[in-house]
């Protein structure tokens, strides 16, 4: 059985932002493959919510991937997943392990 999938507001207005980004830089025709790709990813964490590891800050938050450059943050629920937000992976990582 497929689970609901749930935007975030910020997941929401995270994706629309990196598409436009996309579009601006390349193209109408790049931002619909990326939303493609988007849509695909999603569609087999839904009935397979477990198929990306865990993230290094919340064992009960997992960290998907889209593209080499975009991430998603995700959190499995009794009868949805609800979508964080996404990722610029070249931005500067969220968690690093040092306390310091």
């Amino acid at each position: 059985m497929a689970l609901k999938i749930i935007f975030s507001d910020d997941a929401a207005e995270m994706l629309l932002t990196i598409a436009e980004l996309i579009e601006n830089k390349w193209s109408k025709k790049e931002t619909k493959k990326f939303l493609e790709k988007v849509h695909k990813t999603l569609a087999l964490v839904s009935t397979q919510p477990y198929m990306f590891k865990a993230s290094p800050f919340d064992e009960n938050i997992r960290v998907g991937l889209i593209a080499k450059q975009t991430s998603f943050y995700y959190e499995i629920q009794e009868n949805e997943i609800i979508i964080l937000f996404f990722w610029d992976n070249r931005q500067e990582p969220l968690f690093t392990g040092d306390s310091n």
